[in-house]
């Protein structure tokens, strides 16, 4: 948004009027975003994806966040918190006069009844706050008490995540998750960030403009049109004819490679901490033998999957634990490594399969969420594992049925991303393998002594204990193999010359504030 002021184009479709790279000395200043990503539940309580909860970030806000671009926590809708010395209880002193867009107050009996609300409904991510959170407590109107299942270092991390985000209590219904505004009192989301979102149509465009009650600084842009395109080729042309004025996620490899050369555009690429990985259920399938699950990580060659599918794009990952965050070990390519056929044979052999009898299953990716390269990770994947006594049917579902064959035990073995709720280890182990998470990703890996070693490394904030502990984890990891970790990524973001305040660091939170346009 820094260099050349950029005429107005008016797009003209069903949809209304959108503006790209726009402004006028009467109009509202106006950037157009594309994206392939697809919005879920727009409720806190339910929605468990990138997209969404980006969305959430700039329409609601948490009591704490994270200073742009940085990992440094700051205050939020509370002005600053207290410890207790056992360290199981925060109370936080909220800020004043603060509004949701509708004009109701925001108190603490918001925050008491959201957190609440996300409990009583147990929606997917809800084991954020219900494996952390006994009780919370009003002492007055402007301070929440939080009390603690057990002391935790890092909780000022997990309550800057989403289902900690107030909701208003006039608005969203207590005894149900909502999916779309319309289905609340009132008919649109009710926030208090900087942006409120002013039309919304599911899969077409979102409109988000300004929210002048809102206590913070004012955003350089007044209206965010994110515009939903249905393939990356499409979304990389609307950038080069002028049509839109960025582009995130996801972009086709190749078109990586070309957009970053182009002079025409800026390219901000970014480090991040997401990773891939491969999902088994393991209560119930045909992965319930950890010896199946252990060979297929065997068999799959991790840097052969990156060179022809993301074209050397991404690194190789070898523990659920992202390189460069603190305990990560590699203990997947020691103990089981890449391509290992003859390993992943010796395993399949111990389980009762062979040449004759290869062991079958079905592969599961999901086709829009993750981008257009995904079916090509699903292929190469399936010629890597068919060198081993294996055969592979695959198989796809869009995200929101995707979403429901895993909690229904529908999937054997499926490809999924993430992105980190809070950042720390225990957000990249205790979300798969823990009994509550676990089950949330469609695992349901249960085991008393892994729920022990996290409960550890949780209410322990002495590093060399928690050290300890995540080596222990990642040991295990590569025998009871709940997941295998495949890759981890980089981030790309493709803009207009006259686009700046691209920040998203690690916790991978953009906040459309930030952003300017000249």
């Amino acid at each position: 948004m820094k260099k050349i002021l950029c005429t107005l184009i008016v797009l003209i479709s069903v949809a209304g009027l959108a503006f790209a790279g726009s402004q006028t000395e009467a109009g509202p200043k106006t950037l157009v975003y594309a994206t392939t990503e697809k919005t879920t539940n727009l409720d806190p309580a339910e929605a468990y994806d990138f997209h969404t909860w980006e969305i959430f970030q700039n329409v609601y806000q948490g009591l704490l966040g994270y200073a742009p671009g940085t990992t440094e926590i700051v205050p939020g809708l509370a002005e600053s918190f207290t410890i207790n010395d056992a360290g199981d209880q925060f109370t936080f002193k909220l800020r004043r006069g603060v509004k949701f867009t509708d004009g109701t107050p925001f108190t603490a009996e918001a925050v008491k009844w959201s957190i609440d609300r996300v409990i009583a409904l147990e929606g997917q991510p809800s084991w954020l706050v219900i494996d952390f959170v006994d009780s919370v407590d009003v002492i007055d109107d402007y301070t929440v008490r939080f009390n603690l299942k057990f002391p935790c270092a890092f909780f000022d991390t997990v309550v800057a995540t989403v289902p900690y985000f107030p909701v208003n209590p006039n608005v969203y219904p207590k005894d149900k998750l909502i999916w779309d505004p319309e289905e609340l009192k009132g008919g649109q989301l009710v926030g208090l960030g900087a942006y409120k979102v002013t039309s919304f149509k599911r899969d077409e465009e979102i409109v988000l403009e300004t929210n002048p009650d809102y206590w913070g600084t004012k955003p350089n842009i007044d209206r965010i049109v994110i515009r939903y395109f249905a393939d990356a080729t499409t979304m990389r042309l609307a950038l080069e004819k002028g049509e839109v004025d960025l582009v995130y996620k996801s972009v086709n490899p190749s078109d990586i490679v070309d957009m970053s050369k182009n002079p025409d555009l800026k390219t901000f690429r970014l480090a991040s901490p997401q990773i891939r990985y491969l999902c088994f259920e393991t209560s119930e399938s045909v992965f319930k033998d950890n010896r199946l699950r252990q060979a297929v990580s065997a068999a799959m060659d991790r840097p052969d999957i990156l060179q022809k599918v993301y074209l050397g794009q991404n690194k190789p990952l070898y523990s659920m634990i992202p390189a460069g965050m603190v305990y990560h070990t590699d203990d997947f390519k020691t103990a089981l490594g890449d391509g290992n056929v003859s390993k992943a044979n010796q395993l399949l052999a111990q389980a009762g399969y062979s040449a004759s009898k290869p062991f079958e299953f079905e592969l599961w990716y999901t086709p829009s969420h993750y981008g257009d390269p995904e079916i090509n990770m699903a292929e190469v994947l399936k010629a890597q594992l068919e060198k081993a006594n294996m055969k592979v049917t695959i198989k796809s579902a869009e995200w929101a049925a995707y979403k429901e064959k895993w909690s229904n035990k529908e999937m054997p073995v499926f490809f999924l991303g993430w992105y980190p709720d809070y950042l720390d280890p225990d957000n990249y182990t205790a979300a798969f393998a823990g009994t509550t998470g676990s089950a949330g990703m469609g695992i349901f890996f249960s085991d008393p002594e892994w729920d022990a070693l996290f409960l550890k490394e949780q209410s322990n904030p002495d590093p060399k204990v928690r050290k300890a502990v995540f080596e222990e984890l990642q040991k295990r990891w590569t025998v009871d193999v709940p997941t295998a970790p495949i890759w981890q990524g980089e981030l790309y973001v493709f803009t207009k010359p006259n686009v700046g305040g691209v920040k998203i660091g690690p916790p991978l939170i953009f906040l459309y504030g930030e952003m300017t346009m000249e």
